[in-house]
C-alpha cells in the first residue's frame, strides 16, 4: 500500500478540519489522505467518501472513532455542567440542563458499517480502540486494509492480534485526541520516535506520528523504521482544510496542552481559557464534549474565541499557510 505513495506522507483524518478536499488534494499529490468519519453519521460518511471518489482515483483513507461508550454518572454530569455555569454566565447564556452522548463508537453502529462494506475504501484506521472481531472481520472480507492507533506496545499488541495490517504510532506531542484505549489507565506518554522504536518488535508497518512538520523530522521518523509519517498539524494552515480563522490564527502562538476539559477524553489543543479550566471532574467522553460545543458556541456568539477545540501538536507555530500539496512535497523524506 505504501508502494503506491509518491511520497509517503500519510495527512492525518482531524474530525471538524480535514475534509474531502484536503484528502483529494493530498492523494493527487502522491501522498496519503484520510477522511475523518468519527464525527459523522452514516449517510455523511457516504457523502464524505463518494466526494473524494469524485476527486481523485487514488486510494485514501477513512477513519473511524471506536471508544468505549460513555460511562454516564448523572451526578458527575451535573457536577461538570455546575463547574462551567459561571463561564456561560459571562456570556449572558446558560448551559444545557443535561449532556448527550453526541459521537456514537462504531463498534456496534452496523448502519456505518453497512456504509463501509458497500463503499470499500481502500484503508479503515481506527482510534481510541478496535471495532468487534464481528466488524474486523466483514472489513476485512470487503478487501481493506486495516490500520488503528497505538500510544503504547500493549496496544500495538492488541492490534497486531486482531489482524490488522498497520500501526499508527502516535506520539504524545501529537495533536488532538490521545488515541489511548482506556484513558483512565497509566500513559507512558512516549515520544513518536521512541514509540516507533518499541513497536518495531512486533513486525507490523509503523507509520510514525506526532509534531512532524518538515524534512528533518520525517527522516528521523523514518531512521527509527517507520514506513511513513503522519501530519496533521502541519495541514492546518492549507486552504483545502476547515479550520476555522481563530484556529489559524492561534496556532502561531505554538503553546500547547493536554486536556481533558473539553470533550472529556485527553487530547492535545493550543493553549486557550478552555485549557485553563481544572478538567478534574469532566465528565466522560464524549458527554463532555456536548457541552464543551455549547460553551464555545456561546463564547463566539459575543465574539470570544477561547474556548474553542483548537487542537493542534507541538509543533504549531512551525505550520505554514500553503497548498496541501506544497505541504507534501516539502515533508517527504
Amino acid at each position: 500500500m505504501f508502494d503506491d505513495l509518491t511520497h509517503r506522507v500519510v495527512q492525518a483524518p482531524m474530525a471538524g478540519t480535514s475534509t474531502p478536499e484536503l484528502a483529494v488534494a493530498v492523494c493527487e499529490a502522491g501522498g496519503l489522505g484520510f477522511v475523518a468519519l468519527g464525527a459523522l453519521d452514516a449517510e455523511g460518511a457516504r457523502k464524505a467518501i463518494r466526494a473524494v471518489r469524485r476527486g481523485t482515483d487514488r486510494a485514501f483513507g477513512v477513519n473511524l472513532f471506536c471508544h468505549r461508550p460513555a460511562r454516564r454518572d448523572p451526578a458527575q454530569e451535573a457536577a461538570w455542567i455546575d463547574t462551567l455555569r459561571p463561564v456561560f454566565q459571562r456570556f449572558g447564556a446558560s448551559p444545557p440542563m443535561t449532556l448527550s452522548e453526541i459521537y456514537p463508537s462504531f463498534r456496534g453502529n452496523d448502519a456505518m458499517l453497512s456504509v463501509l462494506l458497500a463503499e470499500r475504501p481502500a484503508i479503515v484506521g481506527c482510534h481510541f480502540g478496535l471495532p468487534t472481531p464481528e466488524q474486523i472481520a466483514a472489513l476485512k472480507g470487503a478487501g481493506c486494509k486495516l490500520w488503528a492507533t497505538a500510544t503504547s506496545v500493549a496496544e500495538g499488541q492488541a492490534i497486531r492480534d486482531a489482524g490488522f495490517d498497520v500501526i499508527v504510532a502516535q506520539g504524545y506531542e501529537a495533536g488532538g485526541h490521545r488515541g489511548i484505549f482506556d484513558p483512565d489507565s497509566p500513559d507512558s506518554r512516549l515520544d513518536h520516535l521512541a514509540l516507533v522504536r518499541a513497536l518495531m518488535p512486533l513486525g507490523l508497518p509503523v507509520v510514525a506520528a506526532g509534531a512532524i512538520m518538515d524534512r528533518a523530522a520525517a527522516r528521523a521518523a523514518m531512521d527509527a523504521g517507520a514506513v511513513a509519517v503522519q501530519c496533521g498539524t502541519a495541514f492546518l494552515r492549507a486552504p483545502e482544510a476547515a479550520t476555522p480563522p481563530a484556529h489559524r490564527a492561534a496556532l502561531s502562538g505554538g503553546r500547547t496542552v493536554m486536556t481533558r476539559a473539553i470533550s472529556g477524553r485527553p487530547a492535545r489543543c493550543l493553549a486557550n481559557d478552555f485549557t485553563a479550566i481544572d478538567d478534574t471532574g469532566a465528565a466522560d467522553y464524549p458527554v463532555a464534549y456536548d457541552i464543551g460545543k455549547a460553551l464555545h458556541a456561546a463564547a463566539m456568539a459575543q465574539g470570544t474565541a477561547g474556548y474553542g477545540a483548537f487542537w493542534a501538536g507541538t509543533g504549531a507555530a512551525a505550520s505554514i499557510a500553503r497548498p496541501a500539496a506544497d505541504t507534501v512535497r516539502a515533508i517527504s523524506p
